[in-house]
């Protein structure tokens, strides 16, 4: 509309319904990343690629993929563009500090709806169809290790890393994500549910993230960009711990518990 400033334009319906399109496709991510996952824990060393990319993959081989991931990168880039604004312009209301914090955690979703959105464009375009994104992050860490101070950058984004999966965990303990929520989605039996299942889920997602982070903390202690990883390699290596196959399916149910989450999220977001 003519006139309509970017403040407002961020609460615009086409928004909202593009950035309810990309929440549900954010939640088929996970739902598959889970599934993979679940492989993991019980195929005795292999089971696939579990990571955001292994998914949208795994997505783009099934009957209409291609068509279905044209449609995710829409509604990522509408939900980047929802979270930019709330980014510069949200949590008017709140004071100076919270306000600070929650602007930058949108800026941070930004961030990753962003880099989800141009790896679904690579493999809905063909260009992406190759395995190993962990071998992407390896590459990265080996480059980074090699510039100056480079064992410094490479702990510094361990330490970031973990410090955000910390964060996920602690939005699932004190129910923080239910600000992102309104409507019938926090209230009744139905609520409950919802509720229920963000505790999970930010609780299963924090635990992933923060193995990343400390997967990223060893590769700069050891010198070794091999132990740096991806969600692939952090969930693998919780497989490989004592108990792993069922720590790994406790992990896999609580990102199909997120990936549920994100459905209830984007049947009601709170606009701000």
């Amino acid at each position: 509309m003519v006139g309509t400033s970017p403040q407002q334009a961020r609460h615009s319906d086409l928004l909202k319904h593009g950035a309810r399109v990309g929440l549900a496709a954010y939640g088929v991510v996970h739902l598959i990343v889970a599934w993979i996952a679940l492989q993991v824990a019980w195929s005795g060393g292999g089971g696939g690629d579990a990571s955001s990319g292994g998914a949208l993959r795994t997505l783009a081989h099934q009957p209409f993929g291609r068509t279905m991931l044209w449609t995710t990168v829409i509604g990522l880039v509408a939900l980047m563009l929802w979270q930019l604004g709330t980014a510069i312009w949200g949590y008017a209301t709140e004071d100076g500090a919270k306000r600070v914090r929650k602007r930058v955690g949108a800026a941070g979703r930004v961030v990753v709806y962003g880099a989800l959105a141009v790896s679904a464009a690579k493999i809905a375009g063909g260009s992406g169809g190759g395995s190993g994104g962990d071998s992407q992050e390896e590459g990265l860490t080996a480059d980074l290790l090699g510039a100056p101070a480079g064992r410094t950058l490479v702990a510094a984004i361990g330490i970031a890393v973990f410090a955000l999966g910390v964060r996920q965990v602690h939005r699932g303990v004190t129910d923080s994500f239910t600000h992102d929520l309104e409507g019938p989605a926090t209230s009744g039996d139905s609520g409950s549910a919802v509720i229920v299942l963000g505790r999970v889920g930010y609780v299963a997602k924090g635990v992933a993230v923060g193995v990343v982070g400390i997967l990223f903390g060893w590769a700069a202690l050891a010198y070794d960009p091999e132990k740096a990883g991806g969600l692939d390699d952090a969930l693998k290596t919780v497989r490989d711990q004592p108990f792993g196959p069922y720590l790994l399916s406790a992990v896999a149910l609580g990102l199909a518990a997120f990936g549920l989450f994100c459905f209830a999220w984007a049947r009601y977001p709170r606009t701000r």
